[in-house]
């Protein structure tokens, strides 16, 4: 008896993996010990999706080019009352209610389900995996971290008897590549992020991915599986790169680093404190040579020490393979590859509340004795310096970087504040503080 599958959004992502369970339809067969079938497609274009990925147009719902969202929900409705499917793909992408509707229904009228949709399961992972975990069926997402990085997996399977002290990644692939033109081509961000969208790395809205909020969607969900911490996405601390200027990509080679936005959680002791950031990464760490829309996440276990893991983040080929390796998952195992959702101890705080070495730019006016008045009032916050940058001048304006060892946030904070409070018009607007990752 075949394993059948339905594929809800047949884009980039969910054509991928039509296309690949087709191709490599015997192979699958074998490793499964039965066939795997692709039944059904659920699309909006079905006629424009069956050209672009070459999957035949009989397995689309629908007889015309295009299907009203009246008929695509009808059609959705079929697959969700056909006890003869046995896994449903959902790439159609989104987190409100109905299509949390669609994800709850598959599970809870038999069906496997898995997803690409991180957003989906930032927000509402827990109840769908409670419901996967009631209903005896499997919920699959590597594809939703990291694309074809096999991350959740790692987590869920091969660390999950190590206690994990760290996690530190690259999980967006957009602000990875505008980055990495910043610092080797030297473009401003505006002609980074226009180069990105050029290449296809950026969509035309590019929200998501420069303001934190994809690689905030991901780490989430890493959250709940590292660590058992109940997280909600809200409350996840997050900075974008849109304020990263070509004097900060200046400074941090100076200081012998490079920026990248950074997915960074540490466990001290009851509390795991993450954050997504902009970060100064130390040239001596590996993440620091991940270019380009690369993504890379660095484990450190208390047994296991470090473990790196490097892939394509995105894409439709990359995200497509994740896919098809939970179906194979799920059609040889079924539930095994769903743990039911549990909580820890362990609680969330900001990542500044820890300590770590921290770049600090100032602007200032361009008057004698300047970085003396910066220096100590640092220095009377208890943080030592590490570095002070060369000065840049500007008409009546000098702009330099001091590199601390570290500390915490808010002493950062506090120096700043008497320098603002003892010297006024001293500092021309608020300094820019990043974290170092060394």
């Amino acid at each position: 008896m075949s394993f059948r599958v339905a594929i809800l959004g047949c884009g980039t992502v969910g054509g991928a993996v039509a296309r690949i369970l087709l191709e490599q339809r015997e192979a699958l067969r074998e490793r499964v010990g039965r066939e795997v079938e692709l039944v059904r497609i659920v699309d909006l274009f079905p006629g424009q999706s069956s050209g672009r990925h070459g999957v035949p147009r009989t397995l689309y719902a629908g007889t015309g080019d295009e299907l009203t969202p009246e008929q695509a929900s009808a059609e959705i409705e079929r697959i969700l009352a056909d006890e003869s499917i046995d896994l449903m793909v959902e790439t159609i992408g989104g987190s409100g209610e109905p299509i949390l509707r669609i994800a709850r229904c598959a599970l809870e009228r038999g069906k496997h389900l898995v997803t690409a949709n991180k957003a989906l399961l930032a927000k509402h992972g827990d109840q769908l995996l409670r419901v996967a975990q009631e209903r005896d069926r499997g919920l699959g997402f590597e594809a939703a971290v990291c694309g074809a990085i096999p991350i959740i997996k790692g987590l869920r399977e091969c660390l999950t008897g190590d206690e994990i002290l760290s996690i530190s990644g690259i999980m967006n692939g957009t602000s990875n590549y505008i980055l990495s033109q910043m610092a080797s081509e030297g473009q401003s961000f505006d002609a980074a992020l226009a180069d990105a969208q050029a290449k296809g790395y950026a969509e035309a809205d590019p929200t998501l991915d420069i303001d934190g909020g994809d690689a905030g969607h991901k780490l989430t969900i890493v959250l709940r599986l590292a660590f058992r911490l109940d997280v909600a996405f809200e409350d996840l601390p997050r900075q974008g790169i849109d304020t990263i200027t070509a004097g900060d990509v200046e400074f941090a080679q100076e200081m012998g680093g490079v920026i990248k936005l950074i997915c960074h959680a540490q466990r001290e002791r009851d509390a795991v404190y993450a954050a997504v950031r902009p970060m100064i990464v130390r040239r001596t760490n590996l993440l620091s040579k991940i270019d380009g829309a690369t993504n890379a996440v660095r484990v450190v276990g208390r047994y296991a020490g470090e473990v790196v893991e490097i892939g394509q983040g995105a894409g439709g080929p990359e995200t497509g393979s994740a896919i098809v390796s939970d179906i194979v998952f799920l059609a040889r195992y079924g539930e095994v590859t769903s743990p039911a959702p549990t909580r820890g101890r362990l609680r969330l705080r900001p990542l500044g509340e820890i300590e770590m070495p921290y770049n600090i730019v100032f602007e200032t006016a361009d008057v004698p004795g300047i970085t003396g008045i910066v220096a100590t009032a640092i220095g009377k916050q208890d943080i030592n310096i590490n570095t002070v940058s060369h000065n840049r001048h500007e008409r009546d304006n000098a702009e330099f970087a001091i590199a601390t060892m570290p500390c915490t946030r808010a002493q950062v904070e506090r120096a700043v504040r008497d320098i603002q409070d003892n010297h006024p018009g001293s500092l021309l607007g608020e300094p820019r503080i990043l974290p170092i990752l060394v």
